[in-house]
């Protein structure tokens, strides 16, 4: 994951906490706190990871990003249906939209790389396993793998 990435996702949602608590209070509109606070929970988690030394494996990579995007899409949702009752400005959700559409970036590269992690996982089984030697047999002619003769030859 890029590392300037992570950082600007969060952006638009603290310039959205911080520029308008007041209007966070109108009736209705306490979820779109919510939804940024767990946003920010969100980015947090991922750049403690990113500066520590035990790095984010793919799979939790792309839980994660999951979660974020799905947070994300909520959220752009949310604002989107609540812009004029909540007062919340257009450039805020253009900014959530865009955050979103680099977090669906780095979450579809994290999900493929746990795709191509499993299938070359399943790879170096089946080669375990035998099934990559044409001499293991397993069809229902021979029923095994075929033995090498000992001995001179």
């Amino acid at each position: 994951m890029a590392s300037g990435l992570i950082a600007t996702m969060g952006l638009a949602a603290a310039a959205l906490i911080d520029a308008a608590p007041a209007s966070a209070q109108a009736s209705g509109c306490e979820k779109m706190q919510t939804l940024l606070q767990e946003r920010q929970t969100l980015i947090t988690s991922l750049n403690a990871a990113q500066k520590s030394k035990r790095k984010l494996t793919p799979q939790q990579a792309c839980s994660t990003m999951t979660k974020l995007v799905s947070n994300g899409a909520t959220t752009v949702k949310f604002a989107t249906d609540n812009q004029d009752w909540c007062q919340i400005p257009p450039s805020f959700i253009e900014g959530m939209k865009a955050d979103n559409q680099k977090a669906a970036t780095v979450r579809t590269q994290a999900c493929n790389a746990v795709k191509q992690q499993a299938e070359m996982m399943r790879r170096a089984q089946q080669q375990a396993q035998g099934s990559g030697n044409p001499f293991a047999g397993g069809d229902a002619i021979t029923g095994g793998g075929m033995r090498i003769p000992q001995g001179a030859l």
